[in-house]
């Protein structure tokens, strides 16, 4: 008798997709490691040994206008709530004035799909904040869109584009192939989801995700989105630990490092210097990278 992982691997190895039966089923089997060997060649047929970071200065709304930044950072990420699409314009065209040639992201989908009053206002706001030079939305969380077909059409229609998809919150296992099935339809309709982040950018203190399952999800998202680039995770959200996990577990990818160089615990505890370390000891090569995911020259 065959188990499920073996039929998962039959159908990859032959170039078709599994049944969803059957991604379920991986969700639920207690074969870390199998699952997790799966990915790991998937990932290294895409990418080889390479993995990509990336150092973010976070701005918030209220300090677009003052907010420093070291020299060192590849993106300034706009983040807040904006109370109008005319406030969302004009204070990223003001931070992007200030940040030079560094590739500004900007704002959450959802919360512009509200101010553009739905799609048929976004792919003109989508246009406004292309031209005001903004590089890219900074994020499109599939699980809280209404349409996130829709929502990342009209931002393609209004030449814009989608740092990345990501997931506020996992409801359930369930939730997990929904949400999945949501970027895949995404990227079929589109094909501009470059970067997808699979773990929650919110964690329910009540039902806490373990390290374990945190695993498997990320395994699944690399092993069913085929067609997606990347899948990420946050260095700041999943720690130095999980983010090196994941990396084993088909992410290559890592948003959100910072830019800041504070050696005050020793060098070895400074944040490049701690990410290539983690990164070498997976066994992996770590690339630099800036918003647009230029690669940055060593």
């Amino acid at each position: 008798m065959t188990s499920v992982l073996d039929d998962v691997e039959a159908a990859l190895a032959a170039g078709r997709p599994p049944a969803p039966d059957q991604w379920r089923a991986v969700l639920d089997t207690s074969d870390l490691v199998r699952i997790g060997m799966l990915a790991d060649q998937a990932r290294r047929r895409r990418h080889g040994t390479e993995v990509t970071f990336v150092r973010v200065a976070d701005v918030a709304l209220d300090e677009a206008h003052t907010a420093a930044w070291p020299a060192t950072a590849r993106e300034i990420r706009l983040s807040g709530t904006p109370a109008s699409a005319d406030e969302a314009v004009s204070v990223a065209a003001a931070l992007v004035a200030r940040a030079g040639t560094v590739p500004v992201t900007a704002w959450s989908l959802d919360d512009l799909e509200r101010l553009a009053s739905g799609t048929g206002g976004l792919v003109a706001l989508a246009e406004q904040l292309a031209d005001a030079g903004v590089a890219a939305i900074a994020e499109a969380p599939v699980d809280v869109l209404p349409d996130p077909v829709a929502s990342l059409a009209a931002v393609v229609k209004g030449g814009g584009s989608v740092a990345r998809a990501t997931v506020r919150h996992w409801a359930n296992r369930d939730a997990v192939h929904e949400i999945l099935q949501r970027v895949k339809r995404m990227q079929k309709a589109t094909g501009a989801i470059h970067a997808f982040a699979p773990l929650p950018r919110a964690v329910d203190a009540r039902t806490p995700s373990t390290g374990y399952d945190d695993a498997k999800v990320v395994a699944l998202a690399r092993l069913s989105l085929d067609t997606v680039p990347s899948i990420q995770v946050d260095w700041q959200i999943c720690g130095p630990k999980l983010a090196q996990v994941a990396l084993l577990f088909g992410a290559d990818d890592i948003d959100g490092v910072s830019p800041f160089e504070d050696a005050g615990l020793g060098r070895r505890r400074a944040p490049l210097e701690e990410l290539r370390r983690n990164v070498i000891a997976a066994s992996f090569s770590p690339i630099e990278r800036d918003g647009r995911w230029g690669i940055v020259p060593v």
